[in-house]
């Protein structure tokens, strides 16, 4: 007989902290590592347009998933238990459209602030955010939601 842990889904997916602050975190190293190592610094004129093509459509994306999140009545915050899936509006293109918003709008700020090294660490951050964030998730979900989850993983991928 299994016992109620192996039987019941976690309560959460384990994640200990605001993904953004991961963001925000490896952007501040960025920024001390420019203080301490200068770059070359990047075009002004197409670094600030790619900047802004960058940041709008990132923060258009975070709030819409937001938006969505909160219409299904279910938290956004993966510290907290999810009561639903959602898979409308950007879920059906992507499984992480808040990481990807906030990737988009880390790599605009990057390019607007001429954070050089903010934009060397981007692969870097990826790796952290899948290890130490939509991994957990991703367990999490399937064990909560089972089959239905495992047929969103199958169909719609993780960054785009």
């Amino acid at each position: 007989m299994a016992t109620p842990s192996e039987t019941d889904p976690p309560s959460s997916p384990g994640v200990h902290f605001p993904p953004p602050f991961l963001y925000a975190a490896v952007f501040l190293l960025g920024l001390l590592l420019d203080y301490l190592v200068p770059a070359a610094q990047l075009p002004r004129n197409p670094s600030r347009w790619l900047a802004a093509a960058l940041l709008l459509p990132g923060l258009g994306l975070v709030f819409w998933s937001l938006l969505l999140f909160l219409r299904a009545r279910t938290n956004p915050l993966p510290m907290r238990p999810a009561t639903s899936l959602v898979r409308t509006g950007p879920y059906r293109f992507t499984r992480n459209p808040m990481y990807l918003g906030m990737l988009l709008i880390y790599t605009g700020a990057a390019l607007l602030f001429d954070v050089f090294w903010a934009l060397v660490l981007i692969p870097g951050l990826m790796a952290l955010v899948v290890r130490l964030v939509i991994r957990r998730e991703e367990r999490y979900l399937e064990a909560t939601f089972g089959e239905a989850y495992r047929r969103f993983k199958a169909e719609v991928r993780r960054w785009i």
